[in-house]
């Protein structure tokens, strides 16, 4: 990371290698996870307002598709159905996964050969909508590790169920397994670091405080449920692109609009299971899927025991049914564990032309809270983040800066052959000197702040991403 002008261009087309330098950089990290400078007193990012449907505190409305809420049967264990999109220009795969309730792993997973950050516009992207539930009690809330989703059964209502994408802790933070209860439900909550991650940051060199009020800057967001496992919460988040990675100290975090809508539906009291299931199985009709995850890093161990195990309850199913099992699809999905659930008897469909039978869904003028980059003007100051000769590579840098928590809103700005990232606006010298110090630290990167008058921007080459 002491270049990281070579690191992105180097891992351009390695998505596995650019989720390890955004969990790096520190631009998706957890709860517990949060550089110095978030704390110091910055003012809100600078914002511009965006169309009704993406400041409405409801979620957004989806043609055709359902991505949360799911009607099951007693006896059903598979939700969904696969879709797809195409992309425009500007769109990142974290858009278009947070508008339809995925998270960063699933989509990238399920579009292995489309860059994260700078797709092509025209570029199908599948969307993973279809999810087989763990095998656990339909009762309160399932958390499934391997998959990083919940599963939430409301009482009274056992024909119904919402799922929702998480964010987990990262290896050697692992977010806990087994059965506990909410203790506590807090609107507004603040942060009290614990001492442990105050040393660790110390080491570092960071410095947190003792308490983080609520607001833009806490890493709990706006609603906070707490477990009976000590430390432990259900909580929102202000760096919402972090959903779907292994990138807390242990705590479980959900898009601000999922947490929301989970902290009305729950109350204390309510029974939460963590389970870690990387294989899935489940019947519709005569069809039997298998939904594959790679176990996750502490469980990695048992790899060959639980694949193991599957062979052989797949063996039994298939005998009951009197089915035949086509055992080297069931290989594909398991080397390919991209969590998409796959039909596996003999003469089914693959991924790919389940992929090619798949619903388009229509795209909406703007996903929901998609950032949206303010134009600079001449009396703004605004910070030179750095330049490049690959036009990609900038765009790139300047999608990930717009989808910091909080966002720093930056442009791609071509100038005498090379491609500028510029972030901004920014009201005055303190605010740009404050976030070109945090870009420092993040990023390692020696962002300079620019003095009104000092950038041009010609509109034809300026990029919101």
């Amino acid at each position: 990371m002491k270049t990281l002008k070579k690191t992105l261009a180097d891992l351009l087309h390695q998505d596995a290698a650019l989720r390890c330098v955004l969990l790096a950089v520190g631009m998706l990290s957890g709860c517990q996870l949060e550089p110095t400078t978030e704390y110091l007193p910055l003012p809100p990012p600078p914002t511009a307002a965006l169309p009704p449907a993406a400041t409405s505190e409801q979620r957004p409305k989806l043609a055709g598709i359902a991505a949360h809420k799911f009607s099951i049967a007693k006896d059903r264990r598979i939700v969904g159905r696969l879709a797809v999109i195409r992309t425009q220009d500007g769109d990142t795969l974290s858009d278009i996964a947070r508008h339809f309730g995925l998270g960063y792993h699933e989509i990238t997973l399920a579009n292995p050969d489309i860059r994260p950050w700078t797709p092509k516009a025209g570029q199908r992207v599948l969307l993973p909508l279809r999810f087989i539930l763990p095998d656990a009690p339909r009762k309160g809330i399932v958390l499934n590790l391997a998959n990083m989703r919940m599963f939430y059964f409301p009482p009274k209502q056992p024909d119904v169920m919402f799922t929702y994408p998480l964010g987990i802790g990262r290896e050697g933070w692992n977010t806990p397994l087994g059965q506990t209860t909410i203790v506590a439900k807090k609107a507004n909550p603040a942060w009290a670091p614990p001492e442990s991650i105050r040393r660790e940051h110390a080491a570092k060199g960071d410095s947190l405080p003792a308490v983080v009020p609520p607001g833009p800057n806490n890493p709990l967001g706006k609603y906070a449920l707490s477990l009976g496992f000590n430390s432990y919460l259900i909580h929102g988040t202000n760096k919402p692109y972090g959903v779907g990675m292994q990138v807390s100290h242990g705590c479980v975090r959900l898009y601000p609009e999922d947490i929301k809508a989970l902290f009305k539906k729950t109350a204390v009291g309510m029974p939460v299971r963590m389970v870690h299931q990387p294989y899935m199985t489940a019947w519709v009709g005569d069809r039997l899927y298998l939904e594959a995850h790679q176990p996750l890093q502490k469980w990695a161990g048992q790899k060959q025991r639980l694949q193991k195990s599957l062979l052989k309850q797949l063996r039994q199913a298939a005998a009951e049914k009197g089915t035949t099992v086509d055992w080297e699809k069931v290989d594909r999905t398991l080397q390919r564990a991209d969590g998409i659930p796959t039909p596996i008897l003999a003469a089914s469909l693959d991924v790919p032309e389940l992929a090619a039978k798949a619903p388009e869904v229509q795209h909406p003028v703007h996903f929901y809270g998609q950032p949206v980059v303010p134009e600079l003007t001449g009396s703004d100051w605004a910070i030179l983040v750095a330049d490049f000769h690959n036009a990609a590579v900038a765009q790139q840098l300047a999608a990930m800066l717009t989808h910091q928590g909080p966002p720093i809103p930056a442009r791609k700005v071509e100038k005498d052959g090379t491609y500028q990232v510029i972030a901004g606006p920014f009201k005055n010298k303190r605010e740009a000197e404050l976030i070109a110090h945090r870009i420092r630290m993040d990023f390692e990167m020696d962002a300079k702040p620019l003095p009104p008058g000092t950038v041009a921007l010609p509109q034809e080459n300026a990029s919101t991403q």
